[in-house]
């Protein structure tokens, strides 16, 4: 492994702290956001009349083939992405590479290239989410009246739809997506000729770099470009409250496959079993989806710890950040895909959850209210309806069925509503991001 960043001046670094030094491992994602971070610049170069347009064909031409090489070889002599990019170039045209850095460092290269990767994981993220919110909206739909208990400590407190509760999730998820778009926004500024820290005395055009990468803002302050990952926390986060919502619903589908709940039957497509006990069929993808939910913290955690005690501006420390972001946004999608699987093919037992909710006291509290409304006052409809309970000579005044009714829980109208913002959600998300130019 060598360094094109070393200089004649010096000693290269030892080869084995080189390696431990490398980013390669990580980066190799990041490629095709490096070339076209490099077509825009080598474009923005032109329009300040730093390179000739011939000189502009030629390293357009070497990129491209760059990208050719770089798809099909292995890069493990790299020290980085971009000593690869520039390595192959040079070795087709080392003219057109001594070019490929005017104005340019590592430090706002590499902000632009996680910049153009968080851009474009948000509206696949996006894209899974909704995935996962229509899964669980068609399932609240086919049981928008099916009674069951709903739970406050896990106890059970009053009759609820099945559907419901299965939409409940599903706004949890969608907040999740917008979150994720808050995510895109702020990633969707171009810090390019920032430099190392200081900008540079060459006459830059950021704003035709800008528009060739279809950002909508410019980094304002160049000590701040090549040092800010909040754009990276900001993805991080979404993908944390995506783990946690995540495993709530694991948590619920593990409890209810249970016998002691058996409000679902496990469908041996979504379920394992045992390697010593024949009867058993385990709800382990609900499991694992709640356990790797400690990844998508274990990853926020991560970056954190490595920006809380850094100064300004760029320290190597930063290296750090893109297998946080890896890792916690594959993870992610990982979970959304598996948990999609799983509520696609979930079925619910409709006699257990009948039963489960036919206790009246259930109902105690449409008892206390059906006295409100003759004119009791609520506190005095509470003890009076708490003492039947107590005494057992609790009688409500309708069923579980009726209960809902009362209530005015339109599960179908919520889920025409929750598809109406996932459906805006989805027609952004088809229209982003823009073309990278490559």
């Amino acid at each position: 492994m060598s360094s094109i960043w070393s200089t004649p001046s010096r000693s290269p670094l030892h080869r084995e702290l080189l390696r431990f030094s490398s980013s390669l491992e990580a980066d190799q994602q990041l490629f095709a956001f490096d070339i076209a971070g490099s077509l825009a610049h080598v474009r923005g170069l032109r329009a300040a009349g730093l390179i000739t347009q011939g000189q502009l064909s030629q390293l357009e031409r070497g990129l491209r083939h760059a990208a050719k090489i770089l798809d099909a070889s292995t890069l493990s002599e790299d020290e980085d992405i971009h000593s690869a990019v520039e390595r192959v170039l040079g070795e087709s045209d080392p003219d057109a590479a001594a070019r490929l850095q005017t104005g340019r460092s590592r430090n706002d290269q590499v902000a632009l290239d996680l910049r153009l990767f968080c851009r474009h994981s948000a509206p696949m993220l996006i894209r899974r989410l909704l995935g996962l919110i229509d899964a669980l909206a068609d399932q609240a739909r086919a049981h928008a009246d099916w009674p069951m208990p709903g739970y406050t400590h896990l106890q059970r407190a009053q009759p609820v739809p099945l559907g419901l509760h299965l939409l409940a999730h599903a706004e949890a998820l969608l907040r999740d997506a917008v979150r994720v778009l808050h995510a895109y926004e702020s990633a969707d500024v171009m810090p390019l000729g920032a430099g190392a820290l200081a900008g540079s005395t060459l006459p830059l055009q950021r704003e035709v770099v800008a528009r060739e990468l279809g950002f909508s803002r410019l980094a304002r302050n160049s000590m701040d470009a090549v040092s800010d990952r909040d754009f990276i926390l900001d993805l991080l986060y979404a993908c944390l409250t995506i783990g946690l919502h995540l495993s709530r619903l694991g948590e619920d589908l593990v409890l209810w496959s249970t016998a002691e709940f058996g409000f679902l039957r496990l469908r041996d497509e979504i379920a394992t079993g045992s390697s010593l006990m024949p009867q058993k069929k385990n709800p382990d993808i609900a499991e694992l989806v709640r356990g790797r939910s400690g990844r998508a913290l274990g990853a926020l955690v991560q970056l954190a710890t490595v920006l809380k005690g850094l100064p300004l501006t760029y320290n190597r420390d930063l290296q750090e950040d893109k297998t946080a972001l890896f890792g916690g946004l594959n993870n992610a999608v990982e979970c959304l895909d598996a948990m999609t699987l799983v509520v696609e093919r979930l079925r619910f037992n409709r006699e257990r959850l009948a039963d489960a909710v036919s206790d009246p006291d259930l109902l105690a509290t449409d008892s206390a209210e059906k006295l409100v409304a003759e004119g009791l006052p609520f506190r005095q409809a509470y003890i009076e309806v708490g003492e039947a309970v107590r005494a057992g000579k609790h009688t409500p005044p309708w069923d579980a069925r009726e209960s809902l009714k009362r209530r005015r829980l339109q599960v179908r109208a919520q889920a025409r509503a929750l598809a109406r913002e996932a459906a805006a959600l989805g027609r952004w998300a088809a229209s982003h991001p823009p073309p990278l130019p490559l």
